[in-house]
Order: C-alpha cells, then sequence, then structure tokens
C-alpha cells in the first residue's frame, strides 16, 4: 500500500540515520519510488520537522492518476469506455494516489528531477509538468533543477543511472 511504503521508507531513514552521524541522507525515487520519495520526504518535513538532504526523482510522474493515464501501455486502453472508472478510479479506491505534484509544493529541500526524452514508460512531460509545479511553489527557486537526457542516449525509462554524467548532476 502506499501507506506501507511509505512506512517502510522513513524507517529505513531512521536505521540510516542512526548509523550515518551527520551525513546527508537523501531520497533517490526511480518510477513509482518517486511518489514513495516525495510522500516520505514531506511526511519527514512536516511530522518531524525533519528536512532531508535532498529529493533526487528519476523518471517521475505528477501522480498515480495520470501516470496511469499516460503510461504508453495503456494508451490502447483508454479507447474504451470505462478506463477511467476501472482503472483510474481503483487506485484511488485502493487509497493509491502517490500525490507527487502535492508533495512537491511543500518540501524546501533541493529538488533534483531526472527525466529522458525517449523514456517509453512515462513521458516526459509529467516530469517537465512536476518540475513546473516544484518551480512556482519553492520560495529559493534554485534548489529546484530539472535534467532531460536526449533521446540519442538511448537512457530510456531505466539506464538514467547509467549515465556517466550523472555524479556531476547530483553533486
Amino acid at each position: 500500500s502506499e501507506n506501507g511504503f511509505t512506512t517502510d521508507v522513513l524507517a529505513l531513514y531512521d536505521w540510516a540515520k542512526a548509523r550515518s552521524g551527520n551525513s546527508t541522507i537523501l531520497f533517490w525515487g526511480h518510477s513509482l519510488g518517486t511518489g514513495i520519495a516525495t510522500n516520505a520526504a514531506r511526511k519527514l518535513q512536516e511530522e518531524r520537522g525533519v528536512q532531508v538532504g535532498a529529493v533526487v526523482l528519476e523518471s517521475p510522474y505528477t501522480n498515480i492518476r495520470d501516470a496511469g493515464a499516460n503510461i504508453h501501455i495503456t494508451l490502447i486502453y483508454r479507447q474504451f469506455p470505462g478506463f477511467e472508472y476501472l482503472i483510474l478510479d481503483s487506485m484511488a479506491r485502493a487509497g493509491m494516489f502517490f500525490p507527487s505534484d502535492e508533495n512537491v509544493k511543500v518540501l524546501s529541500c533541493p529538488l533534483l528531477i531526472l527525466h529522458a526524452e525517449d523514456d517509453g514508460v512515462l513521458p516526459p512531460k509529467l516530469g517537465r509538468q512536476l518540475y513546473e509545479t516544484a518551480r512556482e511553489a519553492y520560495k529559493d527557486k534554485s534548489k529546484v533543477k530539472f535534467v532531460t537526457f536526449p533521446e540519442n542516449l538511448g537512457l530510456g525509462h531505466d539506464y538514467i543511472s547509467f549515465n556517466p554524467e550523472l555524479p556531476a548532476l547530483v553533486k
């Protein structure tokens, strides 16, 4: 469940923090994990007054409903009556929202959004929308960055982490 994922990440954060001394801890989410990362970062900030060092979102979406409506695999099903009710509304009925778009409005830690232009799972427009939402909400605009990777690199949905320039971008 969404709540279960968030609780797990917070437990992992507590475990890592207890063992890391004063080291900075950041949350890095990929795909579905981007919603989990923003949920956990927001919960830490609002409920504990703790800010993570940064949040990195790789191949993100705005919220799970938008992801379900835009994920390429659902293209054929979108034309059938009942798609919204059977697929999109069922996620909400199951308590799955993963509202990164709402979460980034509250965050104040550095936020880095990474998206490949050739992402065949989640369209880059969702990453751009998330960036625009965060950029609008953040008081310190310099804390929000959006990096796209051109199609010719062939990074798609799963291989941004293989890009040799990534360590310099994250730094």
